[in-house]
């Protein structure tokens, strides 16, 4: 058997190669296996290149709209092979980042892919490299962080082919901008698709099942942004499905059933974003007897499995997929391991959701009806953009911020953000959620001005009744 480790990491993604700094540094000999690229999907293929696509079509959008700040650009266009080189260069840089820190800590990269046998301490970790040979690996603890993939809708011609139908990873490649793209799916991937490619002109339709866009924000913030993203251009239909799509020409037939009607229309490009399923297969976990629902692993607070030795974390152990929530995971599953004080098993509660659309959506904690349905009464705050003099010097005066507090305790419960640079403020509110502040605390916290961030606490201030700027 090859050189034994304390701690394997299978995956390195956010989770994974977080994790395994962290091993490091608590004294742990470590390594880590990779069939692909460091920094896993987030960092190759999902979180970063898509940023780095959305912040040229924000640039995009300020050109095309120079005039509005008393300057002049004409004849503005983009490359999009330019455009596309850009976010992959990123990436790599980024990816490249991964791979110095792993050598700065020490940390042993096996490239190949990775599955379980039974073992003791933990199980053993096969390797199989990319000439097919296989090596084995001992360690004390074994930490799966394989992830998770797009779900695929095999279905009624839904399965992405690559060409006319695209899973995000050939929508972060385009051959060529879409004239009329349908996306299926408004969650946070399919909302930033939709977002970059209509800012670049490409007549987008969005598809939810659902009765509303990003099913999972605060039902006010989903209203919001669908208005903005129809007044953007965008043709969006709730409660709908896609019942049928052809590929078999040049372009896609998407038949689409909404309110007891099915129109057909065609589409030169899909994007399929409708949620995502863990990397279970190949692992061995069927013959360990780990516990797998839904294609999720099944773990407590802090990552353990139930089999000795084997834990696991990140989006392979089920929502919220956020790569912060799996770095999280990973740190209080290795720390726990070390036997390191008060370790905290992840609140999910204090998680900040972001999507990068325009605008900007974030979020922490409970909406205003998931607090009321579990029986709280709550005291509602909101401040819209308009109120804010940054806001409206910045030329972004269309947004809002709503907080939701305990009307008991004050205990701030959640918070909902739409409009400019809100992925940038939230981390105030999560920051106030882990400290389990009230609304004294944040009332008397000093907001700078002029800031975007004063509207914090404008809404803070309105949810009882001390709102000054509206």
């Amino acid at each position: 058997m090859a050189t034994d480790f304390d701690v394997i990491v299978i995956g390195s993604g956010p989770g994974g190669y977080v994790t395994a700094i962290r091993a490091s540094q608590l004294g742990f000999k470590t390594a880590v296996v990779e069939r692909e690229h460091l920094g896993g999907i987030c960092l190759n293929w999902g979180c970063i290149p898509t940023k780095a696509l959305l912040r040229t079509s924000e640039v995009y959008h300020l050109m095309t709209h120079a005039d509005a700040y008393g300057l002049k650009a004409e004849g503005v266009s983009f490359d999009l092979t330019k455009v596309v080189d850009r976010s992959r260069k990123v990436a790599k840089q980024l990816s490249n980042g991964v791979g110095f820190l792993m050598k700065k800590h020490k940390i042993t990269v096996l490239d190949g892919e990775g599955r379980l046998e039974k073992g003791k301490p933990a199980p053993t970790v096969v390797v199989k490299g990319k000439d097919g040979a296989e090596t084995k690996h001992a360690a004390k603890h074994v930490i799966l962080a394989t992830g998770a993939r797009a779900r695929t809708i095999p279905q009624s011609g839904l399965a992405p082919d690559g060409k006319l139908v695209w899973t995000y990873k050939e929508a972060l490649v385009p051959d060529a901008m879409p004239k009329r793209l349908l996306v299926i799916g408004s969650g946070a991937i399919g909302i930033e698709f939709a977002s970059f490619f209509k800012t670049l002109g490409s007549e987008v339709t969005v598809v939810e099942m659902m009765d509303r866009v990003l099913p999972v924000e605060d039902e006010e913030i989903s209203k919001l942004a669908e208005k903005q993203f129809k007044k953007q251009g965008m043709k969006i239909v709730t409660g709908a499905t896609v019942e049928k799509l052809d590929v078999s020409g040049a372009a896609a037939k998407a038949t689409i059933k909404a309110g007891g009607k099915s129109e057909t229309l065609e589409f030169d490009r899909v994007i399929v974003a409708v949620g995502i399923v863990g990397n279970v297969e190949g692992l061995g976990l069927e013959a360990l007897g780990v516990k797998v629902e839904k294609t999720h692993v099944v773990v407590d607070g802090y990552g353990r499995t139930g089999v000795d030795g084997l834990y696991a974390i990140g989006d392979l152990t089920g929502p919220p997929w956020l790569a912060h929530k799996a770095s999280h995971e990973g740190v209080a599953c290795i720390e726990k391991i070390a036997g390191e004080k008060d370790v905290h098993a992840l609140d999910p509660s204090t998680i900040p959701g972001c999507t990068y659309c325009m605008p900007q959506v974030a979020s922490v904690g409970l909406t205003e009806k998931a607090a009321k349905d579990a029986g709280r009464k709550v005291k509602v705050g909101r401040f819209p953009f308009i109120g804010n003099g940054k806001a409206i010097a910045l030329g972004e005066p269309e947004g809002l911020v709503k907080t939701v507090f305990d009307a008991e305790t004050g205990e701030l419960l959640g918070a909902h953000m739409i409009g400019a640079e809100v992925t940038e403020l939230i981390h105030g509110f999560g920051i106030a959620r882990t400290l389990e502040s009230t609304e004294a605390e944040l009332m008397q916290t000093v907001f700078p001005h002029p800031t975007l961030s004063e509207m914090m606490h404008e809404s803070v201030l309105d949810a009882y009744g001390r709102v000054v700027h509206v």
